[in-house]
């Protein structure tokens, strides 16, 4: 007879201290970041697209994940507001934003009724939450890429060079604080929420983005140096509360990755949380203090 077939599951594989599968990590991004400096570089509408697109995909991957708490998000409505948050807020402006945000979220208030009422308070309120979460903090990059004029593009353009500087200074932290936790992370910063995350890695991030902040700032926004550490700053303390909000959620779905569409990353929603943290007071940082 021949011998029974295990059932048993491979093991997971190990990527050691760094929790992910760095190879796979460093490819994808490579991808990313070239679609969004190609977008940049010929056409800033155009990354507006890779925008709606972020959006989307983050709204599905929130949906999947309160799904195991059984809250049922209605992603259709959600998804045809967040695209119309962003794309006002690109074409308007603030007060736009701000109005399209309200009639979505009463829109999907309205939606759900056909749902009934049981429910109904658990659902609006994580619907409103998505809401705010994804695209109403994703359209201040739309706010940002619309400094200098909506068409065009360039390293001669504001919107254009806001939207690096702030990715930049969000991978400096990200890079800082991956490097630091790596080869010297001993004190976890917040063992309960994120056993990774520890306060020599948040020292290394804070290292790195205060240096980006700086150069980016003097060198590429021509802007006052004091303004390139309170970008530093800012971009450090908000990154990392992002990561902190996001491993809170996922804790409390009781899930580890939000998705797995993006190779070595997990969910796309595991990278932009710092984006989406640390965008609003950085828009707000450069406009009224570098291009004003």
């Amino acid at each position: 007879m021949p011998a029974p077939i295990s059932q048993t599951p491979p093991p997971a594989k190990d990527h050691g201290r760094a929790g992910r599968d760095l190879k796979a990590a460093v490819a994808s991004a490579v991808v990313l970041l070239g679609a969004v400096a190609a977008s940049l570089a010929f056409w800033k509408p155009a990354f507006m697209v890779i925008v709606a697109i972020a959006v989307v995909v983050a709204i599905w991957e929130l949906r999947q994940g309160m799904l195991a708490k059984g809250i049922d998000l209605p992603e259709q409505p959600l998804m045809a507001g967040g695209i119309v948050m962003v794309v006002v807020a690109y074409v308007w402006g603030t007060d736009a934003l701000v109005t399209a945000t309200a009639v979505s979220a009463l829109a999907v208030m309205l939606w759900l009724l056909h749902r009934g009422i049981d429910g109904y308070v658990k659902t609006a309120t994580a619907s409103v939450f998505t809401l705010i979460y994804i695209p109403f903090l994703g359209s201040f990059v739309a706010l940002m890429l619309a400094e200098g004029g909506r068409t065009g593009g360039g390293l001669d353009n504001e919107g254009v060079q806001g939207i690096l500087a702030f990715i930049l200074v969000t991978i400096a932290s990200d890079i800082g604080g991956y490097v630091a936790g790596v080869l010297f992370g001993k004190h976890p910063m917040a063992p309960v929420i994120s056993p990774k995350k520890s306060w020599e890695g948040f020292v290394g991030s804070m290292v790195f983005c205060l240096a980006a902040g700086w150069a980016l700032v003097v060198y590429l926004l021509d802007g006052e140096w004091w303004v390139g550490l309170c970008l530093g700053l800012i971009a450090v303390v908000m990154a990392t509360l992002g990561d902190l909000c996001e491993s809170v959620i996922k804790r409390d779905l009781g899930i580890k990755d939000m998705s797995q569409v993006v190779p070595g990353h997990g969910g796309l929603m595991d990278r932009l949380d710092s984006i989406l943290a640390t965008i609003a007071p950085i828009w707000l940082l450069l406009h009224y203090l570098v291009f004003t």
